[in-house]
């Protein structure tokens, strides 16, 4: 007896073991502090990075103010070429802190008489284009989802861990691309989300929710392939530019480091690489939105004309209502004889939650094809996913529950009406 005594504390300990173990798995999978970083802010003004400045001062104020002095000196004659194509003298000091909207300190050394820096320069879009010709706005690209995916060791990451191509990507500053990014960093369920898998997926549905939820328009999928040719040595990475639920190729390019410290640089390197990539695409039209992850959903003309005609018919039913002494009772006899599946009842647009079987992924596209061909359905879309299981459906109709639920019995469903709910199945497989 005390041996299974024994016994029965130990697997109940070991139960517990695991229990504990699957809820901290769980946690830390969607807790998420380690897993990605947040991405800088970006701002439409001008920036030009990694200007240099060795200057010297009577004392380190002095020495900095001078070296910030001479950085935007040099930055905006770097930018006055780059946007112009030629030298210029520059300007006053005056009229270059009218134009400089901040000061990035990338690496600085401050002595006491001695300022050692590489610095970056942002100068205010709408000022500084007004001296380079250059509008104040510019044409960009409709917000695109990032799917950073970075293959090393044999396996694909996106935001599973902080990887180097995420870092990156969060510290990239696209203020003066033509693409507007959307960064995601792996927060909440997002790393449930955005995976490697994904960029695999050509379902529309699936991209169509992900891509709603970030307010994006499309997807662009930039992917990093390091191969190490031992621990710490040099590394050569493959980087490829992608975009849409397709995962079309656009362009590729490899670059190495001399060692795993270099490969931030690089990185680096490889993003403004792939920015010009997808701005020459964008200039080019091959990087434009899929049209069919644009929901067309806004009216269905079949179901306004089904919806005015069945306005127009009881239009005339109530007139012939008016005018016949007494007949109230036969002339609502008529209304209720007439056929609810082609004509819906018209009236306020409800909304009606719609649970429906979603054994696959062509079943969701299935369903709500099906639903939306009903006269007086305004809009069906899937509001609660759950392949293999039972998906919700919200859907706005004119008229009422029970005419809706008559209009898909018509249709082939099985429908079991609730309070504000109807439960639709195919009674076999679809």
């Amino acid at each position: 007896m005390k041996f299974l005594t024994d016994l029965r504390f130990k697997i109940a300990a070991l139960f517990a073991l695991v229990a504990l173990a699957t809820t901290g798995i769980v946690y830390a999978q969607l807790e998420g502090t380690e897993r990605g970083v947040a991405p800088l802010a970006s701002t439409g003004d001008f920036e030009v990075l990694g200007v240099e400045v060795d200057v010297r001062g009577k004392n380190a104020f002095e020495a900095r103010q001078k070296g910030w002095e001479e950085a935007q000196r040099k930055a905006w004659k770097q930018l006055y070429k780059r946007t112009q194509g030629s030298d210029t003298s520059g300007l006053s000091d005056s009229a270059l802190n009218n134009i400089v909207s901040a000061i990035i300190v990338e690496e600085e050394q401050i002595g006491p008489r001695r300022y050692i820096a590489t610095l970056g320069v942002m100068f205010d879009r709408a000022r500084a284009g007004q001296i380079l010709g250059v509008s104040g706005r510019k044409l960009r690209s409709p917000p695109l989802l990032v799917l950073p995916i970075m293959w090393s060791g044999g396996s694909p990451q996106v935001f599973e861990n902080r990887t180097e191509w995420q870092k990156a990507w969060a510290r990239f500053r696209p203020g003066d691309s033509a693409i507007d990014y959307v960064r995601p960093f792996g927060s909440d369920s997002e790393s449930l989300v955005l995976t490697a898998g994904q960029a695999e997926r050509r379902n529309r549905v699936w991209w169509r929710n992900i891509l709603d939820q970030f307010g994006a328009a499309d997807v662009i999928i930039p992917i990093a392939r390091l191969e190490y040719e031992y621990p710490g040595g040099p590394v050569s990475g493959r980087f490829t530019a992608r975009y849409g639920p397709d995962n079309r190729f656009i362009e590729s390019f490899t670059l190495n480091a001399t060692s795993s410290e270099g490969i931030a640089d690089m990185m680096d390197t490889a993003i403004a690489r792939i920015d010009t990539i997808y701005a020459s695409a964008l200039s080019r039209g091959i990087l434009k939105t899929d049209k069919s992850l644009i929901i067309d959903d806004p009216f269905d003309l079949d179901a306004l004309e089904a919806a005015l005609e069945a306005e127009l018919a009881a239009e005339n039913t109530e007139n012939r209502i008016d005018r016949t002494d007494g007949a109230g009772d036969s002339g609502a006899e008529a209304v209720e004889s007439g056929d609810a599946t082609t004509a819906p009842s018209t009236g306020a647009a409800i909304t009606v939650s719609v649970q429906f079987d979603t054994p696959d992924v062509g079943a969701v596209g299935r369903g709500e094809s099906s639903v939306r061909s009903v006269p007086g359905v305004s809009s069906a879309a899937t509001s609660s996913l759950a392949l293999g299981g039972v998906s919700v459906m919200r859907v706005t109709y004119s008229g009422d529950i029970s005419t809706l639920a008559a209009a898909l019995r018509s249709r082939g469903w099985q429908v079991q009406q609730g309070s504000g709910a109807l439960r639709i199945s195919r009674g076999g497989n679809e």
